[in-house]
């Protein structure tokens, strides 16, 4: 297990907040002193420390965050150091290193890490940061967006923990309509997700833009984050980001091959900050209105008195 902190001193929900951050990798399987009770995946955990001046224990609501096709979790590092700045607990499983287009194993962990929360997180935590496991969101990137909404409207597995916020960020169900990964998300019937919980989905303007004419593009038409809104139910949001695309919300650099086609499959915008400090941003916002109680940074956007680090081609509030 390994960790590392990062001080932070400003509270705009674009840029860092107001918390110092840890983070720590955790592997799964076999306990040791450190972790009585080991995660049933490899975890990526960021939290946010306490400041100086507080004597009391810091007690955060939680996120766990899936990652996007054969990417890994630590390539979102710079992202969920930027929401636990701003004070949640952002808990991203490694789902697989190798996966086929089948997903009902992801959606079957992500349950299970979820399960685990309540018995193994708050052993990994520093003294004084405490979990609030009555305040739990669920976000994934991708396909990772995909597992996610999967797991909310599944009627076949339940999570011990109740889920209070779905978040998917460009998320993708397959190929092209008709082509979707098993099990399909989408059913192409407006309004139709059965979800008792609020949703933002986050989409990127060059997802469904071919890089080149060898591969297809990462967030093609008929299965992308236009047809994951259409059918949501109210409270939803919505936000399309111009001039960026499906992984530029990753950290700058990203090691190993897949680091490096991270940067070559998918159009990509100029640089990766902006996005990801509008994702990282826009989430926050989402979770301090739904986990928080403080809907002041959403109404803000949805006003357009919020400065914004990109500029939006949608923005759509059904509240």
């Amino acid at each position: 297990m390994s960790s590392f902190t990062t001080s932070t001193a400003t509270s705009n929900i674009f840029s860092s907040g107001d918390y110092a951050t840890k983070v720590q990798m955790v592997e799964a399987g076999t306990s040791f002193h450190e972790v009585p009770i080991p995660p049933p995946k490899p975890l990526l955990i960021a939290m946010p420390m306490p400041l100086p001046s507080q004597s009391q224990d810091g007690e955060f609501p939680l996120l766990v965050f899936s990652h996007g096709f054969l990417l890994y979790n630590s390539f979102y590092s710079q992202l969920l150091r930027h929401v636990a700045s701003h004070g949640f607990i952002v808990v991203a499983p490694q789902l697989y290193t190798m996966a086929g287009p089948d997903t009902n194993e992801e959606i079957k962990s992500t349950a299970q890490v979820i399960d685990w929360l309540s018995e193994g997180l708050q052993n990994l935590l520093p003294q004084h940061v405490k979990a609030n496991l009555n305040k739990v969101g669920l976000a994934g990137h991708s396909r990772g967006g995909k597992t996610s909404f999967a797991l909310a409207l599944s009627k076949e597995i339940n999570t011990t923990l109740k889920l209070s916020a779905l978040i998917g960020v460009d998320p993708v169900d397959g190929m092209d309509k008709g082509k979707q990964t098993p099990p399909p998300v989408l059913t192409y019937v407006p309004h139709s997700f059965d979800l008792d919980m609020p949703v933002m989905v986050i989409g990127s303007g060059l997802g469904e833009v071919k890089r080149n004419p060898l591969f297809p593009p990462c967030a093609p038409k008929g299965v992308n984050h236009v047809d994951f809104f259409k059918e949501c139910k109210e409270p939803a949001c919505y936000f399309v980001v111009k001039d960026y695309g499906h992984l530029d919300m990753l950290d700058d650099e990203t090691k190993g091959i897949r680091g490096k086609l991270s940067h070559c499959l998918c159009k990509n915008g100029k640089s990766r900050e902006p996005m990801r400090k509008f994702v990282g941003g826009i989430m926050v916002a989402f979770m301090k209105a739904y986990l928080g109680g403080d809907s002041s940074s959403l109404v803000a956007i949805e006003n357009k008195s919020e400065t914004l680090p990109v500029e939006l081609e949608t923005v759509e509030f059904h509240l």
